[in-house]
């Protein structure tokens, strides 16, 4: 008898935009391949990605094949409504579709609202900041509730606080989408199309601001190759803005209501990139208001959520001046974070000690080229998840990041994919040893990790 629950979700997670391909009414896709030269956040575009919009019954397969129970993945709101007011039938049935593979392979399907994208439309209005967009969430969210009647857990915004820092980039795609219009290219609109068309906007919610988090490479200074020598310089992330939290904040809330209403079965919750920072002596004080600006806020939002998503790469130490920067060591993988694989545990403990919530782990993982050094990291995370539980700490699943190695919002280099895929060769798949690994793990229910009497 193993110390985590019997119904444990062992899974693996992947976003919509990083690996479908061709998002072409995204606000991602029009930021990216509006980028120029020497961009520091889209060095390389999206393109085909992986070409899971095709072959997502192929990964399904290899997941469940793998060992693995469960699979989170994401619906993406600009293939389901391109543009405002007009949703897509067929895009609704192809993510059931999505959902109904996962049933007839064993895998619990949890589904991701929002994960980072937005249709481009939205960047005219004021993107995640406009003061319409919960409502407008609200009712996409309700357009799709209808093919969830079947899925257990509902992750409404993916990173609220690193979506607030994307939230930047808006200006840019509003940009782009400007130049796209005035040239009468790029995305393909239905007939019939008008722009006012919004007439189904209920206004659930309002807000004035955008959130801001964290979790995509947070580091200062140049990245180090773990396995492939020095990476690229990556710029270091701002901290997120307090007041731009409110709207999103605004959306998780607008989008639990009707989810309640329309998905009266399934648990909801929400999944903050978690941080784990840690106080260095006498500064304790400094560390709380970094806790509260990158993840309280939005944590504090969970109150009426049914568990908390927890997502997990890396710890940094405060001290007087707030977040250390990563150092620049051989160790560091190739996002350029330290290597941190009791990051996990840190945020386990600290969400249950703060807010007493089941957690399931909806991502953890690291960026390596070096498959074993993938195991040897995710061992000795799980390590610290079953000694939580094995103390108290209500956590239900664990979800990998990612399944495929796939596009990291910029660059394809940064590899955590426990199944490659070559891009070059039609997109062939690959599954590594640590996909057998972690399905072995999953196998026993992690009783080999359980700590020793």
């Amino acid at each position: 008898m193993t110390i985590l629950r019997e119904d444990f979700l062992w899974g693996a997670s992947t976003a919509a935009h990083q690996i479908e391909g061709n998002n072409l009414a995204s606000d991602f896709w029009a930021a990216e391949n509006a980028a120029g030269p020497g961009n520091p956040m889209f060095q390389e575009r999206s393109g085909d990605a992986c070409d899971s919009y095709h072959r997502y019954r192929e990964d399904v397969r290899l997941a469940a094949e793998g060992g693995l129970n469960a699979y989170r993945f994401s619906i993406e709101w600009a293939r389901i409504e391109p543009v405002k007011g007009r949703f897509s039938r067929a895009e609704l049935l192809h993510y059931r579709d999505m959902i109904d593979a996962c049933h007839e392979h064993g895998l619990t399907p949890l589904v991701t609202l929002h994960h980072f994208t937005s249709p481009a439309w939205l960047a005219a209005e004021g993107g995640i900041a406009g003061p319409r967009t919960p409502g407008l969430f609200a009712r996409y969210v309700d357009c799709v509730s209808e093919i969830l009647h079947d899925v257990p857990w509902i992750i409404t915004i993916n990173e609220p606080n690193i979506l607030a820092l994307f939230g930047l980039m808006t200006l840019a795609a509003q940009d782009a989408e400007h130049s796209r219009q005035a040239a009468g290219d790029g995305i393909a609109r239905p007939a019939g199309d008008n722009a006012d068309d919004d007439e189904k906007d209920d206004g659930v919610g309002n807000g004035d601001g955008v959130g801001n988090g964290d979790g995509v490479g947070d580091g200062a200074g140049a990245e180090t190759g773990d396995d492939n020598g020095p990476a690229d310089a990556r710029p270091a992330l701002p901290a997120p803005p307090l007041e731009m939290a409110a709207p999103i904040i605004a959306m998780h809330e607008a989008a639990r209501k009707v989810l309640r209403d329309r998905v009266p079965g399934a648990r909801i919750g929400w999944s903050p990139a978690g941080q784990a920072f840690t106080p260095t002596p006498g500064n304790e004080e400094v560390w709380e208001h970094v806790f509260h600006q990158w993840e309280g806020v939005y944590l504090d939002a969970c109150e009426q959520d049914d568990f908390i998503g927890v997502q997990s790469y890396t710890s940094q130490p405060v001290d007087a001046d707030g977040p250390v920067p990563h150092p620049d060591s051989p160790d560091n993988t190739l996002t350029g974070w330290a290597y941190r694989p009791d990051a996990l545990a840190i945020n386990l403990r600290r969400y249950w000690e703060r807010y007493r919530k089941p957690m399931v782990v909806t991502e953890n993982g690291i960026a390596t080229a070096d498959d074993a050094r993938r195991i040897a990291y995710t061992r000795e995370a799980l390590r610290g998840l079953v000694a939580a539980a094995a103390d108290g700490v209500d956590v239900r699943g664990y979800c990998h990041w990612s399944l495929l190695d796939n596009y990291e919002w910029g660059r394809w280099e940064p590899t955590f994919g426990l199944i490659a895929v070559d891009r070059a060769h039609d997109f062939e798949r690959a599954p590594k040893p640590s996909l057998a690994w972690l399905g072995g793990v999953a196998a026993e229910n992690a009783a080999s990790l359980e700590p020793q009497a």
